[in-house]
């Protein structure tokens, strides 16, 4: 125990303080700039010793003041040696105000109420497996030297890093992976040189980060997958140098990008297998890596045709909803930023499909369902039509020819009246050109007289028989041929009718 004669006036002011949780104030001068290093500036003659802080808190002073909790308050002054509280039980609040630390502080397994330390320089905290009773709140701090730990660790209040910074020697800036908040885990306006690391976190009121900024290039700059928390809010300029990565995180209202800044190295973004309620991506700028949504359930998706990224990878990603953008006249007026009419939501949407690589039919097929859910079966007959076109490229030169015929005959079975336009051009053409010319009877003197209409029309279908076909034939080889031709343009029409109508109800 240190002997109270031994102390400084600073210290025996903080010791007689405690009891009574009154703040001790050692700020010289003039209040400063609202800086995490304002204390260590105003007041550099008043140091204070981590024993005496750390005796305080264990209980060296148990004097009982009536009407009065002990608390140790402080501001303005340099704590000097390590403030190491690794696995105590510390029943009192701590805070620290504009002060700087020269070692770090160890809250390895420690047991403790709120802790404050607002406005500080910071060489590193250690809080792995600690238990905090209140809030962990570092606001305007700055850590740096040594990452800020928080493994595993338990906090029953909020943490706070509002306009704080961290700064780690390694990659990781922040180390919280398996973090329990039952608050919120509030970082407006962080910055950290290297990455936040979050994975498996349980974030009781959500994880907000507006206008944070986290620097780990080429790197991971957010790592939260298996994230659980209500809300994520990654929006109001955030920006991440590196990846952000929310795989199997599950988001039960918002998870918003709106207005972010995704600046990865190769893959910006990676939501793969997340669960959300309402997911809005609409960062300020494109992506500049990869957007990752395959198998991401979502209730409500919203996105901007001005902020997508070259590459979003879309297969397994499903929504109850689609929140479209609407088009500004900064847009152009006449046409998406893709090159596509303005007002044209399908065309917006299947440039978004064919941004995923290669060819998936689970993106068209989700957004087709999602436009029969809202009662557009035109807008789904095209999505799926898109899809039929886009699956029949990637075939061998055989089977494009085929869907090329079944695109320009029927549709894919999605314009089935596209049979009924080829038909009657047909029939119009064999009526011109039989009426022109004199075929010979089969048998002269029987059967019905020539009718050039009805003639073609035996000839462009090919089951069953309206009598002209059988009954005359031509010796002028231009009409021999056109003939022949019609008869083989009915069983072609004939043939993709009948796959485009197998197609459609197979579908339905």
């Amino acid at each position: 125990m240190l002997p109270y004669a031994d102390l400084t006036p600073p210290e025996r002011e903080l010791w007689d303080a405690f009891p009574e949780g009154r703040p001790v104030d050692l700020r010289t001068g003039t209040s400063g700039p609202d800086t995490p290093d304002a204390g260590a500036r105003q007041s550099p003659g008043h140091p204070i010793r981590a024993a005496v802080v750390t005796a305080l808190l264990l209980g060296a002073n148990q004097e009982e003041r009536p009407g009065a909790v002990a608390a140790l308050r402080l501001a303005g002054a340099r704590i000097t040696g390590r403030l190491d509280l690794s696995g105590a039980e510390i029943p009192h609040m701590l805070s620290l105000e504009d002060c700087g630390l020269d070692e770090g502080i160890g809250l390895s397994g420690a047991t403790t109420r709120t802790i404050r330390i607002t406005g500080s320089r910071i060489p590193g905290i250690d809080a792995e497996l600690a238990r905090i009773e209140g809030d962990l709140d570092l606001r305007r701090s700055v850590v740096e030297g040594g990452p800020l730990i928080l493994v595993n660790a338990r906090v029953t209040g909020n943490l706070l890093l509002t306009d704080a910074g961290v700064s780690g020697p390694g990659e990781w800036a922040v180390l919280a992976g398996g973090l329990g908040v039952e608050g919120g885990f509030f970082g407006d306006r962080l910055t950290t040189r290297g990455g936040l690391r979050l994975p498996g976190a349980r974030l009781s009121s959500g994880l907000f980060l507006r206008g944070t900024r986290l620097e780990n290039p080429g790197g991971v700059a957010l790592a939260a997958g298996g994230v659980a928390a209500p809300a994520v809010d990654c929006s109001r300029g955030f920006t991440a140098r590196g990846a952000v990565r929310l795989r199997n995180a599950r988001v039960e209202n918002l998870l918003t990008f709106e207005g972010a800044h995704l600046d990865g190295n190769g893959t910006a973004l990676d939501c793969a297998a997340m669960q959300v309620g309402e997911f809005d991506l609409r960062p300020a700028v494109p992506p500049s890596g990869t957007v990752d949504l395959r198998f991401v359930q979502a209730s409500w998706y919203r996105d901007s045709e001005r902020s997508r990224p070259e590459e979003v990878l879309l297969d397994g990603f499903t929504y109850g909803s689609i929140r479209f953008e609407e088009t500004t006249p900064e847009s152009g007026g006449c046409a998406g930023g893709d090159g596509t009419p303005a007002g044209d939501e399908v065309a917006r949407r299947l440039a978004w499909i064919r941004r995923n690589p290669g060819y998936a039919p689970q993106p068209y097929e989700q957004l087709a369902a999602w436009y029969r859910r809202i009662g557009h079966d035109g807008d789904a007959r095209r999505v799926l039509l898109a899809k039929q076109r886009h699956h029949h490229r990637t075939l061998h030169p055989a089977g494009r020819m085929w869907g090329l015929l079944l695109d320009a005959t029927v549709g894919y079975g999605y314009r089935p009246w596209l049979a009924g336009v080829w038909l009657l051009t047909l029939a119009l053409l064999g009526t011109l050109v039989f009426g022109a010319g004199s075929p010979s009877p089969v048998k002269p003197g029987e059967g019905a007289p020539f009718q050039p209409l009805v003639y073609s029309l035996d000839l462009l279908i090919p089951i069953g028989g309206l009598g002209q076909r059988s009954g005359w034939y031509w010796t002028d080889g231009a009409c021999r041929w056109l003939a022949y031709a019609l008869t083989a343009a009915g069983w072609v029409l004939s043939t993709t009718v009948v796959a485009g109508v197998t197609r459609t109800l197979h579908r339905n």
